[in-house]
């Protein structure tokens, strides 16, 4: 579990009350009312204000992802991108997936990453040539074109002006700074807005302005997608992109482009369906082939280590099959195939309720590397559309490169890509060529937005964290089918297993000693973490009683709130 947070501030008149976060930060409310909850104060305040102006939750997703954009600049923003999972409230909902994943430059070649034969790391995770074409720009104006009901200026309002006053540093600021400090002072522009004057991470609740960003966030406010992908912003992106070492061109914004995909639909016991991330996510066919394998699983009646060992098996099965997913305009997927009901019955029976089963014994499926710093959000309005949107840079504060001239920082998400995929790795494993680096492709990703619906209950859920971000939004959907409290939902202790490496990683006082012992007597490695992880938001509507729930993490500073009916105009 998290540590208490205190020290917030009221930051607007819509907030009745700031919620004690390490108790849940759970509020409810009778329906016709709408909901946010973000991992950030800001964030959240720029989402309820955007919906008491008569916004919808699209045009909140818009005001909610820029303010992120300003507030965790460690996580996301304009130099990233994301998925967004939207439901279209009517008779009969409809749902739409959002694909604003960055794009590799269409310089980029299998080969981009390697020097003498061998892949060089540094090179896809630091500086301009690890910098994917940014999505989230593009994004936030189809979000807003597309479904929203405000202009797009007035949703952005909210993060110009928070990039203009400055945020304030907190902790969650400084821990990811300390992670990236030293690429952070390799670049001048980035150390300039993001560290000191002394190039040392800032202090706690000393504020950090970037009017540098608040103008690029005014351009894409004033002109839409073509104040980000063409004219003055573009020319200062190629140019200073190249300058650096990258391989940008203008023709790689102009031609960047979100999709709109079909989500993941997968039918659950008990009438619910989940709607998850398809493919360039790997997300949502984890969830699905996990949920899967479970429903021939008798976890519901299992003690806690019982259960823990069917989560890890199915677990174990569901990561192997990610080899076979990349993006699916260029590599066909065998979506049909792995969620087939056979398959996974298959699959569940092989699980020895005993006795944990070697990764090496599995047919092999290729490994991956991904950075664990994204961030979430979701938001419900009184009509009942709903955003589950998560968003990334990848590694904290991305590439650690910053544009000159307009505060955009830069992602560093072709570090997604296989960068080998003619290699192997330790275990003699070949490398995925689905997801190999090519002109124009999406990496792929594990970001997992989630929605579970049935005629009686909606629930969303989503979490950064890389790679375990499957297990965790796992975990949290088993504590919302054992029909446990909203606020237990992303306080549940966290555990993750993906194939390889085949150990179960867990956080720190995840499992009893006793707990421990008897997963090892079954065949399991365990290797207990130093910190914590993942910063899950979540929405709750039972439409059976009428109330509506959300829920922040109680590990982050995230702030989870209702607002109420008549502040809707």
């Amino acid at each position: 579990m998290g540590r208490p947070v205190s020290g917030f501030h009221r930051r607007s008149a819509i907030l009745a009350t700031l919620l004690v976060l390490c108790a849940g930060a759970l509020q409810a409310a009778e329906p016709g009312r709408a909901a946010v909850a973000t991992p950030h104060p800001s964030a959240t305040v720029a989402g309820l204000e955007t919906l008491a102006q008569g916004g919808n939750a699209f045009d909140a997703a818009v005001a909610i992802s820029a303010a992120l954009a300003v507030a965790e600049p460690y996580g996301s923003g304009l130099g990233g991108g994301g998925f967004f999972l939207l439901r279209k409230a009517g008779d009969k909902p409809t749902y739409v997936f959002l694909d604003a994943r960055e794009r590799a430059p269409l310089s980029a070649h299998p080969r981009l990453y390697l020097r003498d034969g061998k892949v060089d790391p540094a090179l896809s995770l630091d500086g301009p040539l690890a910098a994917a074409i940014p999505g989230l720009p593009a994004a936030l104006a189809d979000l807003s074109g597309r479904y929203g009901r405000l202009p797009l200026a007035d949703s952005l309002t909210p993060a110009i002006r928070l990039a203009r006053d400055g945020i304030s540093v907190d902790r969650i600021y400084r821990d990811r700074a300390l992670m990236r400090l030293s690429s952070m002072r390799d670049d001048r522009e980035t150390a300039r807005l993001f560290l000191d004057h002394k190039g040392d991470i800032p202090e706690e609740f000393s504020l950090l302005r970037q009017p540098e960003l608040a103008n690029t966030l005014e351009r894409i406010a004033r002109y839409g997608k073509s104040g980000f992908y063409s004219g003055l912003t573009a020319e200062k992106l190629v140019r200073g992109v190249n300058a650096a070492g990258g391989i940008w061109s203008l023709r790689d914004l102009a031609d960047y482009k979100t999709v709109e995909r079909q989500p993941i639909r997968f039918r659950l016991a008990d009438d619910r369906e989940l709607i998850g991330a398809p493919p360039p996510s790997a997300g949502g066919i984890a969830l699905a082939q996990s949920l899967g394998m479970l429903q021939e699983l008798p976890w519901r009646k299992a003690d806690r280590v019982q259960r823990t060992h069917y989560v890890v098996e199915v677990l174990r099965r569901a990561y192997r099959d990610r080899g076979l997913l990349g993006d699916p305009d260029f590599v066909a997927i065998p979506q049909a195939k792995l969620l087939n009901a056979d398959y996974l019955k298959d699959l569940a029976a092989g699980i020895d309720p005993r006795r944990a089963t070697p990764s090496s014994s599995l047919p092999p499926s290729p490994p991956w590397r991904e950075g664990d710093h994204t961030t979430h959000f979701a938001v419900i309005d009184k009509d009942g559309n709903a955003v589950a949107a998560t968003l990334s840079i990848n590694l904290p504060f991305g590439a650690a490169f910053t544009v000159p001239g307009t505060g955009v920082l830069l992602n560093d998400e072709m570090d997604d890509f296989a960068a080998d995929p003619a290699g192997s790795n330790a275990y003699g494993l070949a490398a995925s060529q689905a997801n190999a680096v090519g002109s124009g492709k999406r990496p792929l990703s594990s970001m997992s937005p989630t929605f579970i619906e049935s005629d009686e209950e909606f629930a969303a859920f989503g979490t950064p964290g890389g790679s375990r971000i499957p297990s965790m939004v796992l975990l949290s959907v088993l504590e919302y089918l054992d029909g446990q409290p909203v606020s237990r939902w992303p306080a549940v202790a966290r555990y993750h297993h993906q194939y390889l490496p085949d150990q179960i990683e867990h956080e720190p006082g995840a499992f009893s000693s006793s707990e421990s012992a008897e997963l090892r007597a079954r065949g399991h490695t365990l290797k207990p973490l130093e910190r914590n992880y993942g910063n899950q938001q979540v929405l709750f509507w039972n439409k059976a009683k009428g109330t509506l729930e959300a829920a922040s993490d109680p590990r982050g500073v995230g702030l989870s709130e209702i607002l109420e009916v008549e502040k809707v105009r």
